[in-house]
């Protein structure tokens, strides 16, 4: 009896953790994966809206040159406002098993992520634009 019994328990351990594995092993990125690789994407960039802020606040003045400056320094600022706040709602939709370990959503929480893949694009775009600007109007300055 006690070897059937250990038969039966070493058999429901071998197929549970077979069935773990088999739902582990998607195919291609998920969704979440493609909004996260997004994130990870222009995140890097944050330090170098941070420095392209700090080399036109120092260029701000009441000219038409210097309201330019201006002008750059905050649409960099509204693009790391928007990662921030595009941060913080996306945490608090989502928990750390739907964000990392892709823990299948409800039918609101793949609406969310529809929504959210959506602002991460446009935060994106936000970003790489602001620091593309930035550094054009800088690199202009330099060669007048």
């Amino acid at each position: 009896m006690k070897k059937v019994f250990s038969i039966l328990i070493c058999t429901v351990l071998f197929l549970s953790f077979s069935c773990k594995e088999e739902k582990k092993a998607p195919e291609g990125s998920s969704q979440m994966e493609e909004v996260m690789a997004i994130h990870d994407e222009v995140m890097p960039k944050m330090g170098t809206i941070g420095k392209l802020v700090g080399d036109l606040k120092a260029k701000v003045d009441t000219t038409e040159m210097g309201q330019k400056y201006e002008v750059a320094m905050k649409d960099l600022q509204d693009a790391n406002t928007a990662m921030m706040d595009w941060m913080k709602d996306f945490g608090d939709r989502f928990n750390h098993e739907e964000i990392l370990e892709g823990k299948e959503l409800t039918e609101e929480k793949q609406q969310w992520l529809n929504e959210e893949e959506e602002k991460v694009k446009e935060v994106k775009e936000k970003i790489n634009g602001s620091i593309a600007r930035a550094e054009a109007l800088l690199a202009k300055d330099s060669v007048q």
